[in-house]
C-alpha cells in the first residue's frame, strides 16, 4: 500500500488549470471555457419530487403492513445490505475516488464503486462530482449549492427555510449544475470509465430495484416476495441512503464540533459519522478534502476508510492520500469548538 501526503493533482489536462481556493487541499480542475447555464426542465423537477415525496409514504405504509406479515428477514437483510453497498458506493466511489481522487483503484473496484454509487439514486456520476466540487469551491457562500448558512434570513422561519434548502430543497434549483461539468470536472468527463458509468445511470438505478425484487421472489417465493423485495430492498433502502447523504449537507454544517480551520461551517458529527460510513467527520473532510480518511482520530469510526485500507491490503487500491502530521497540526484550532 502506498500512502502519500496529499500530493498535488495532475495539472496537465487540456484547457484546464489547477485552482486551489482557501482550502489548500481542494483539488478542483477548473476550466475557463464557460458554458451557458441552462434551467432544469419541469420533467426533471417532477421526477425529483417523486423521488423525494414517494419513499417516505412507502415507508409509512410498509411499516403499517409489516405488522400484518408483509415483512420478512429476507426484506430486512436486503435493506441493510443494500444500504451498506450503495452508501459505500457514494462515499468510496462517487466521493473519495472520483470527486477528490483520494486514492487510485483497480478497474474492478472503480467500476463496482461507481455502479453501487449510481444505484443510490443520487444522480449520474458526472453531475454528482460537479455538484460536490462546486460545494467545496464555494463552501457556505452564496454559490454553494446547498449551504444552510449563505443567504439565511433572520428568525426561526429563516432557519427552517435554510435548513430545508440545504437538506433537500436545493435539488429543485433552476441551475442545471450538469451544464457546468466542463467547468468543474473536466478530468472526470475525460475519463471513459466515468463517462460510461454516468451515461448508464438509468440502467444502474433500475438494477438497484430489480435485483432485490428478484431475490425476494426467489427466496420468499411468488409475486409477494418480489414486491416486498422491491419495496424494502429498493425504495426504502433508497430513502434511508438519501437522507443520510443529505444530512451531511445540512446537519453537518450546523451541529457538531470543529477541530480544524476549514473556512466554513463544517462540523464533525459522531452520529452521522456512523450512519454515513465516515462522511460525518465533515470538518476533517473540509480541512483536508483530498484525504481518503475522514475519521482522523482513532476513535472516529470511518467504515469507508476501513474498507479502503482493506482493499489496499490486497493490492486493489494504491496511492492513498492522507494529511501529514505537520499539516494537521498547522490547521488544528486548539480545543475543538462548536
Amino acid at each position: 500500500m502506498t500512502v502519500t501526503d496529499l500530493p498535488k493533482a495532475p495539472t496537465n489536462l487540456p484547457h484546464a488549470h489547477h485552482d486551489i481556493d482557501e482550502h489548500d487541499d481542494v483539488h478542483v480542475l477548473y476550466s475557463h471555457d464557460h458554458e451557458p447555464v441552462e434551467e432544469v426542465g419541469n420533467n426533471v423537477k417532477l421526477l425529483t419530487l417523486i423521488a423525494v415525496v414517494v419513499p417516505p409514504v412507502v415507508l409509512a405504509v410498509s411499516i403499517w403492513y409489516a405488522w400484518g406479515g408483509y415483512f420478512s428477514w429476507t426484506d430486512l437483510t436486503m435493506m441493510i445490505v443494500g444500504y451498506f453497498m450503495t452508501s459505500m458506493g457514494i462515499t468510496i466511489g462517487y466521493h473519495r475516488l472520483y470527486t477528490h481522487k483520494s486514492f487510485e483503484a483497480s478497474a474492478p473496484v472503480a467500476w463496482a464503486a461507481g455502479i453501487c454509487g449510481s444505484m443510490a439514486v443520487q444522480g449520474p456520476l458526472l453531475w454528482w462530482v460537479t455538484t460536490h466540487r462546486r460545494h467545496h469551491l464555494h463552501s457556505d457562500d452564496i454559490e454553494d449549492p446547498h449551504s444552510p448558512h449563505a443567504g439565511r434570513q433572520k428568525g426561526i422561519i429563516g432557519w427552517v427555510r435554510s435548513f430545508s434548502h440545504s437538506h433537500v430543497g436545493w435539488l429543485f434549483s433552476n441551475d442545471d449544475i450538469a451544464s457546468s461539468v466542463k467547468k468543474y470536472a473536466p478530468d472526470v468527463a475525460a475519463d471513459p470509465r466515468a463517462r460510461m458509468i454516468s451515461k448508464l445511470f438509468p440502467l444502474w438505478v433500475l438494477m438497484g430495484f430489480i435485483v432485490p425484487a428478484v431475490i425476494g421472489g426467489l427466496v420468499d417465493g411468488g409475486w409477494k416476495g418480489a414486491f416486498l423485495g422491491f419495496v424494502w430492498g429498493g425504495v426504502i433502502r433508497m430513502f434511508l441512503v438519501h437522507h443520510a447523504t443529505w444530512s451531511i449537507n445540512s446537519v453537518c454544517h450546523i451541529w457538531g464540533s470543529r477541530t480544524y480551520r476549514s473556512g466554513d461551517h463544517s462540523r464533525n458529527n459522531p452520529i452521522m459519522g456512523i450512519l454515513a460510513m465516515g462522511e460525518g467527520w465533515h470538518n476533517n473532510h473540509h480541512a483536508f478534502p483530498a484525504s481518503a480518511r475522514h475519521g482522523l482520530q482513532w476513535w472516529q469510526f470511518d467504515l469507508s476508510w476501513i474498507t479502503i485500507r482493506s482493499l489496499a491490503a490486497v493490492g486493489l487500491v494504491t496511492r492513498i492520500r492522507l494529511p501529514g502530521v505537520e499539516r494537521m497540526a498547522a490547521k488544528r484550532i486548539g480545543r475543538a469548538v462548536a
